[in-house]
């Protein structure tokens, strides 16, 4: 079956209802075993909407990073992480929440925020509305998880110089086969989230 691409549908019924500044949100990052969560907030312009918006899942990387470029060319748009450190201490779930309202902090002046997923941060500065798979909905969500997903792969890419074993420039951080066998050879790294339980149970193994 065809799959139905994202729309401008809830984007303009907040703008026919009073918002001005209406943007979406999503965050990536929360499953993998090392590296931030990444969230992004855009606003589109709805003038110059990039062609090709879609769920980044849905999307092969170059084609992510040919389209984040035209988000970044025309819509307003920020970028937050969470650290490793903070996904430790806060878990994961407070995590990807306190990345979404960093990037949404970040532009600055947002009066309507459509989030991914199916509760929106708490103490926002904005109205909100979740949107479940809003990604594949929500064309200014699709913009965010593009946005999102193409920042923190490029942070991954960048480890991965450091961490070759890893393979995290392939993987992003996420449990393949080759990341966990390099986790039981080469040990943990301090890019490594200690409170997920496959890195936890190798730092603690021989106690």
């Amino acid at each position: 079956m065809a799959r139905i691409p994202p729309d401008f549908t809830r984007e303009m019924l907040a703008l026919s209802l009073g918002a001005r500044f209406v943007i979406g949100v999503d965050e990536v990052g929360r499953g993998p075993l090392a590296g931030p969560v990444t969230a992004a907030a855009v606003r589109l312009d709805p003038a110059r909407i990039p062609a090709g918006l879609a769920d980044s899942k849905a999307l092969t990387a170059a084609a992510r990073e040919r389209i984040a470029a035209r988000i970044h060319a025309t819509a307003q748009v920020s970028i937050a992480h969470v650290s490793v450190a903070e996904i430790d201490a806060i878990n994961i779930l407070q995590a990807s929440l306190l990345a979404m309202r960093r990037a949404i902090a970040g532009l600055g002046e947002a009066d309507f925020a459509l989030i991914d997923g199916n509760r929106p941060p708490p103490d926002l500065p904005c109205r909100a509305e979740a949107v479940v798979k809003g990604d594949a909905a929500s064309l200014s969500i699709a913009a965010a998880s593009i946005v999102a997903k193409v920042a923190r792969d490029a942070i991954m890419v960048d480890l991965a110089q450091l961490y070759p074993p890893y393979g995290w420039n392939q993987n992003a951080g996420y449990p393949t086969p080759r990341h966990l066998q390099a986790l039981l050879d080469f040990g943990v790294t301090p890019w490594h989230r200690r409170s997920f339980r496959p890195v936890h149970n190798i730092l603690y193994q021989d106690i």
